[in-house]
């Protein structure tokens, strides 16, 4: 029994004499959080450039031919081990402009090769999951559009009711101390 004991106090067990070791508690676990923004990164195989893009849940980004909708992103708090994960839709629009699904599925950022979308040209897989983002978010976007933009031009005034030969005649340019005449190419 003492070489038991021993390799269990060696492992990290304390046993007290007849009790049975006990196992620690396994982590608390917390609740997934519900992320609005989901964060992907795109890839163009013919210019080779990768692009980070935010879209917003519900909402579609289009990335070269592809479309991308995620429908729920979560997250795990910042004191746990990082486990991302969004359900997303990618669409492609083909050249005789049909749109065709070919991606329906959970990706995870901590594996983005297990279920990224590789395409003949793109390819999109997920990076985060984001309380927010520098992009608008569609509500503030359609908002904004809905509100009547000021003209930059000013309101024309009404007509004056004076008579026709009440005008003043233009002024001579040449004696306005404000306008330089020789420089002036108008």
């Amino acid at each position: 029994m003492a070489t038991v004991a021993a390799i269990w106090a060696a492992g990290g067990v304390a046993m007290a004499a007849g009790q049975a070791p006990v196992a620690p508690a396994p982590p608390a676990t917390s609740e997934r959080i519900s992320n609005p923004v989901a964060e992907f990164a795109g890839l163009d195989k013919i210019t080779g450039r990768i692009i980070t893009f935010d879209v917003y849940i519900d909402e579609t980004v289009q990335f070269g031919a592809l479309q991308v909708t995620p429908r729920v992103c979560y997250s795990r708090p910042q004191t746990e081990e990082p486990k991302t994960d969004s359900f997303v839709e990618v669409d492609e629009i083909t050249l005789d402009r049909k749109i065709r699904r070919i991606f329906t599925g959970w990706m995870f950022a901590e594996s983005p090769g297990l279920n990224a979308v590789e395409h003949a040209v793109y390819d999109v897989w997920l990076k985060a999951c984001k309380q927010k983002s520098d992009v608008p978010a569609p509500t503030a976007a359609k908002a904004d559009q809905a509100k009547p933009k000021p003209s930059a031009a000013p309101k024309p005034k009404p007509a004056a009711t004076q008579p026709a030969e009440a005008t003043p005649e233009p002024a001579d340019p040449g004696n306005d101390p404000g306008i330089d005449t020789e420089t002036n190419t108008n």
